[in-house]
């Protein structure tokens, strides 16, 4: 016998980063929704390291904001030390990063979900998923909890995290644990692989935390924030935390000899842990197994908070026993006598490879089923926040009828991580690098608003005060740049004198301010020195920094404009849902394997699939074309 039932119109299951955002998007875009997650009290804790942002990531960061998401304005709450990334290369590469108080973000995160109308938040452990099946084909319907409750819902969001089969290793002990301190979800992992779902195992870890009153910080590298932050937020700006320092100090040749001699009793090397771990955020074992010729590699003290002794040093993510964490980290200048007040851990979990997921992150084989987060195979807070975002609006859009929310890799970092995660997989924890964005001059951290709040705005994500702020810097950009376009300086006594004296160089012909600002080392500053009726001493940094972007590299960006307009192209050839793959002629096997597999949307997605050819492209596009479809070239 059911003893509950209950009836919403969307349920998100989990309340981590992607969780947060999932359920403020379906709330907001007024869907009644439950939050359903084992403990309301850990609602958007920081479960390793205290820090929002980084090298891309802040990107991802500022595009969440932009469409109206929390994670920017929560972490503009709680920031304690604000750091741009990357300052001495081009803007493209800019990143912010901000260290949190861990318990400020919480808190904060839980009290702008609570004040969300529309949004009921619940403790409970999901158990299974609720499927009913019309004609043959299946759907969800809901899910129960481990108390037998049922809760009806036409979507569900799955943002369990770490927690599918979550089992953590310290040394040779383990535990089964979402994380430490929490229990693992059990019954819901054994319904996916039911499913017949393509699963697969990861692993991730966290440092050791310290007691920051047994830290010698005297010779540890101190690292200030920035004089000036710049905050994540478009659109809100809380009252600002007081600013703390960071310190760096490093391992040496005595560390790395105490965890060579502790790998014998290493879950990472004894064949315990079966799941694969991050390439790009290695633990300390693997750091020092496979970069072996480094003598030292640098560690990052953070402070979790301003009112809590406990420090994050990262760096040292590590599942060695704990004699073996307390030897290595004693071993570290400044940290002679240092305590531990959690011992650093590893944990394996389920995935589902995202390979079959849709583009708005539904899942193909039972459709109103949304993944999110580190259950797509991801790493990272704002990985799994921008992915939260976007399969709330999905579903959403969905139940509402509406069209969906697909961003293009032109548009958005969100874009690109959605079509890697949905067009190539996941074979190991993904994690966002500049690197993988070929438009990235055009998005930058700068632009996110520019690029991305009309969008938010058609979808009822933006209100009318952040829209009004939008629509007010906006105008201030264009102005500026209609501004520096057309105002000029002439080769005269004047005019070379007054540029000379901002250190712009000489004036041999009649130019714009804005072929100025195109001059090495030429500012808005310098320019308001040149030209001081425009006011251009009077514009706020962002206003200011954007216009010198827009300028400075105009060039590139009409390039990179053009070639994304023909990546375009090829997106608008869409490809039909039932389309038989096998019926295509000229293609191999292998090719029409993985383009069952993937079951892309576009053309543009199926040549992005490892392993297409060219020739298998245009021989796809003119079956498209037979078929009666839209046939622009499928330019490359």
């Amino acid at each position: 016998m059911t003893a509950h039932r209950a009836t919403y119109d969307a349920i998100v299951v989990g309340g981590g980063h992607a969780g947060c955002e999932a359920a403020f998007a379906l709330a907001t875009l007024g869907q009644r929704t439950l939050l359903l997650t084992m403990n309301v009290d850990t609602i958007g804790a920081m479960s390793c390291n205290p820090a929002i942002g980084g090298m891309a990531k802040g990107h991802l960061v500022k595009e969440i904001d932009a469409l109206g998401g929390l994670m920017g304005r929560v972490a503009d709450a709680a920031a304690i030390h604000y750091k741009r990334l990357n300052t001495r290369k081009g803007p493209a590469v800019w990143s912010s990063r901000a260290q949190a108080d861990m318990r400020v973000y919480r808190a904060a995160m839980q009290g702008a979900l609570m004040a969300t109308p529309g949004l009921d938040i619940k403790q409970g452990s999901v158990e299974r998923l609720r499927i009913e099946r019309c004609d043959g084909a299946a759907r969800v319907c809901g899910v129960v909890d481990q108390l037998g409750i049922e809760y009806d819902a036409r979507a569900v969001v799955l943002t369990t995290g770490t927690f599918l089969r979550g089992l953590c290793h310290v040394g040779q002990a383990k535990f089964v644990a979402g994380r430490a301190g929490d229990i693992a979800s059990l019954g819901l992992a054994d319904q996916l692989r039911a499913l017949q779902l393509d699963v697969g195992r990861l692993k991730t870890g966290t440092t050791p935390r310290l007691d920051g009153r047994t830290i010698d910080w005297s010779v540890c590298e101190p690292q200030p924030g920035d004089p000036n932050p710049r905050r994540f937020s478009f659109y809100d700006e809380p009252p600002m935390l007081r600013q703390v320092e960071c310190f760096v100090t490093a391992t040496n040749a005595e560390t790395h000899d105490i965890i060579r001699g502790g790998l014998d009793r290493s879950p990472m090397f004894d064949g315990t842990i079966e799941g694969i771990g991050p390439r790009y955020c290695p633990s300390i074992e693997d750091k020092i197994h496979r970069f072996a010729d480094k003598d030292q590699h640098q560690i990052f003290l953070e402070p979790q908070g301003l009112d809590t002794i406990e420090v994050y040093p990262n760096g040292i993510s590590t599942s060695l026993p704990y004699d073996v964490q307390l030897a290595l980290v004693r071993s570290i200048r400044g940290l002679e006598r240092a305590e531990i007040m959690r011992p650093g851990y590893a944990v394996e979990y389920d995935f589902v490879n995202p390979i079959q997921l849709d583009p708005t992150l539904e899942l193909r084989a039972l459709p109103g089923l949304y993944l999110a987060g580190q259950i797509n195979g991801t790493s990272g807070y704002e990985e799994a926040a921008a992915q939260g975002l976007v399969a709330g609006v999905n579903a959403a859009q969905a139940l509402r009828g509406a069209e969906p929310l697909v961003l293009g890799r032109d548009e958005a970092y969100i874009g690109v991580l959605v079509d890697d995660l949905t067009t190539r997989g996941a074979q190991e924890p993904y994690r966002m690098f500049t690197s993988r964005a070929e438009y990235r001059l055009m998005l930058r951290e700068d632009n996110a608003d520019r690029r991305l709040s009309p969008r938010a705005r058609s979808l009822g994500m933006l209100g009318d005060a952040a829209w009004a702020r939008y629509c007010e810097k906006s105008a201030r950009i264009d102005s500026t740049l209609a501004a520096l376009r057309a105002a000029t300086v002439a080769p005269s006594d004047a005019d070379r004198a007054r540029v000379a004296a901002a250190g712009l160089g000489p004036v041999e012909k009649p130019m714009s301010l804005a072929t100025l600002l195109k001059r090495p080392g030429a500012t808005i500053e310098a320019l308001s020195r040149v030209a001081p009726d425009l006011g251009l001493d009077r514009l706020p940094a962002d206003v200011a920094e954007a216009a010198t972007v827009e300028v400075a590299y105009e060039g590139y960006l009409h390039r990179q404009q053009s070639d994304a307009d023909a990546l375009r192209q090829r997106e608008s050839v869409k490809i039909p849902v039932d389309l038989d793959f096998g019926a295509i002629g000229g293609l191999s096997n292998e090719v029409r394997e993985k383009l069952e597999r993937v079951r892309p949307a576009s053309l543009g997605q199926a040549s992005r699939i490892e392993g297409m050819t060219p020739a298998a492209v245009t021989t796809l596009w003119m079956f498209i074309g037979r078929r009666g479809g839209p046939t622009p070239p499928p330019s490359a």
